[in-house]
């Protein structure tokens, strides 16, 4: 068997993480790994590190974390490394051509989309969104282009009606891992052959912004049911009753039509039933700023006069 090549892996947020571990717990074990800086997060706004940077230091791999990754110096500290293979799974920069070129086995992407289908940077929001029957992931070679690249291989997996996203994300997470480690090896061996993607079929799914949250109750019952998913946990489906900001962290696409305005609570049991433009949702958990999450029968409990209150847009 031949030498494993030396891998070098860029990667940031969880999804990362279980790619990142198995390569570690594999023959393809990076000799570093590129990752973004240290951010500041939560209330206190402390300084964290990536979930990928924390993953490294527990197995003694180096990390790298250039603000910049197209600047000279961090070009130059990367080609030090003499990488043959590299990997990518949610890096969050664009990789300049200079690194690009340095790899002889070149550089494989973890994307989470059946691309050409969701090219970008939230594709798994998008799939929920726009209310796909599947998604996916696809292993494929990364060109000067944001997910234009070549495919090698790729695995489809349904999208459950109750998953959101944080929940998909997980799952597509693992896949991915398995996937890769399932390509490498043919790749190496010159087993696989790369297919071009088919332009006319792409769809982008931008970066998601906070607020993209922000329910429009005019909207029909089904959309908000999969805005809810696809935003959840982050930015979170965002609304507000009276001045009090509320995020809605489930809900389904309840029965009856809409006798009311948008927005307008209808009854609060086990749910609680809100027209919208279309049809009625059914909130099941929900969370005032600050408070825990709570389900709808608990959150009624503790809001006096509910029936009759109308939801607004969120803005927090």
């Amino acid at each position: 068997m031949p030498d494993a090549p030396r891998v070098l892996f860029y990667g940031s947020p969880d999804f990362a993480v279980p790619t990142l571990r198995a390569l570690i717990d594999s023959p393809y074990r990076p000799i570093a790994v590129v990752t973004q800086p240290d951010a500041r997060a939560g209330r206190g706004k402390t300084l964290r590190p990536p979930p990928i940077k924390e993953l490294a230091a527990d197995h003694g791999i180096p990390a790298l974390q250039p603000a910049r990754l197209r600047d000279p110096a961090a070009i130059a500290q990367v080609g030090s490394l003499r990488p043959e293979l590299q990997i990518v799974a949610a890096y969050g920069q664009i990789i300049p051509v200079e690194i690009l070129d340095l790899p002889a086995h070149g550089t494989l992407n973890v994307h989470a989309s059946l691309l050409p289908r969701w090219r970008g940077a939230s594709p798994i929001s998008a799939a929920i969104l726009h209310g796909d029957a599947e998604t996916g992931i696809t292993i494929m070679l990364v060109d000067e282009t944001e997910d234009t690249g070549d495919i090698l291989r790729q695995r489809a997996t349904p999208i459950d009606p109750s998953e959101h996203a944080g929940q998909l994300s997980d799952r597509l997470a693992d896949l991915g891992a398995e996937l890769l480690l399932e390509t490498i090896p043919d790749w190496l061996d010159g087993a696989i052959t790369p297919i071009e993607q088919q332009p006319e079929l792409a769809t982008r799914a931008r970066r998601v912004k906070k607020r993209q949250g922000r329910i429009d109750w005019t909207a029909s019952a089904e959309h908000i049911a999969r805005h809810v998913r696809a935003y959840t946990p982050w930015p979170a489906a965002s609304t507000q009753l009276g001045e009090t900001p509320i995020r809605i962290t489930e809900a389904t696409v309840g029965h009856g039509e809409a006798t009311a305005s948008p927005g307008m609570i209808l009854s609060a049991g086990q749910n609680i039933a809100v027209c919208t433009g279309s049809g009625v949702l059914d909130i099941v958990r929900l969370q005032r700023a600050g408070k825990r999450e709570l389900g709808a029968e608990e959150f009624a409990r503790g809001t006096r006069d509910l029936v009759g209150q109308r939801f607004g847009s969120g803005h927090d």
